[in-house]
């Protein structure tokens, strides 16, 4: 009998631990699996889900049809090709949430012109810079705004969370800001007279100013906080696609192209430009 217990427990430990092996084994070439099928650690395998703005024209904003374009637009939609993914799905947010809503896993990546800045790598990591621009206030004929020193004692608007606001804030101390959640309805309180002026970007600010007839009071550089792709923390494979494909769209002329087309007429950054077109050494993206 005791012959026959001591066979019996060796039979059972044998089972147990062959059935442990065949469980880790099976573990290991799920995860090594789902890995392969979705290296860039997406929401969905196969789908970038991008957060957006879809009134920051030029860079991200909805056409007629209601579809996603702009420069950033497109040239996110190039990078994401190099990637080997066509399926980019982009969804309009507020500003001030966007980087929240991509640090805890609702999209993949936000696109907007989205400054790099020390105090926003706290929420997010950022793709290499792909843009440098103007920050510009623009307001009605009477105003009686000229310049950044009449802005005191005016109410300015600002969307809430933008590089415009962290200037404002920092710059016109002796100016009443007013926050909005976006470009619209800053422009239609300028409109209606409820601000004097509004801080927004240089190339946005082009369109309103076209199309209201509003005008130009500053046009401010802003080339220490260059705009980049906007991911969750910890996704560095993530990241490093994202930095080949914009550097190889920089370095064929795609970049250009598409600057040329949305930014026509508006001083080029160099260091975005094909390294034959250089003439002097790169300033680093960030």
């Amino acid at each position: 009998m005791k012959k026959t217990s001591r066979f019996r427990t060796i039979v059972v430990s044998a089972t147990t631990t062959l059935t442990a092996l065949l469980v880790l084994t099976g573990c290991g070439s799920s995860s090594s699996e789902a890995a392969s099928e979705n290296p860039y650690g997406l929401v969905e395998p196969g789908t970038i889900r991008v957060a957006s703005l879809g009134d920051s024209k030029p860079y991200t904003f909805t056409d007629a049809s209601g579809d996603f374009t702009g420069f950033d637009v497109e040239l996110f939609k190039d990078v994401a090709g190099r990637m080997g993914i066509e399926d980019v799905v982009f969804t309009g947010q507020d500003f001030s949430g966007l980087l929240s809503a991509v640090a805890n896993g609702q999209f993949d990546v936000g696109v907007a012109a989205i400054g790099i800045t020390d105090e926003r790598k706290q929420t997010v990591d950022f793709s290499d810079g792909y843009l440098a621009g103007y920050l510009t206030v623009i307001t009605t004929k009477d105003s009686g705004i000229k310049d950044e020193e009449t802005l005191a004692g005016h109410r300015l608007g600002v969307v809430q969370g933008t590089l415009q606001e962290a200037y404002a804030v920092k710059n016109f101390t002796e100016t009443d800001l007013v926050r909005f959640p976006d470009n619209n309805s800053a422009i239609a309180a300028v409109n209606g007279g409820s601000v004097d002026a509004h801080f927004l970007d240089y190339e946005a600010a082009k369109d309103y100013m076209g199309k209201f007839g509003l005008v130009s009071a500053a046009d401010i550089p802003s080339f220490d906080a260059p705009a980049g792709f906007a991911i969750a923390k910890g996704n560095p494979v993530l990241k490093e696609a994202l930095d080949e494909g914009l550097a190889e769209a920089m370095e064929d002329g795609t970049w250009k192209e598409l600057y040329q087309k949305w930014f026509p007429g508006s001083p080029m950054p160099e260091q975005y430009l094909p390294s034959a077109e250089q003439t002097s050494e790169p300033t680093p993206s960030n």
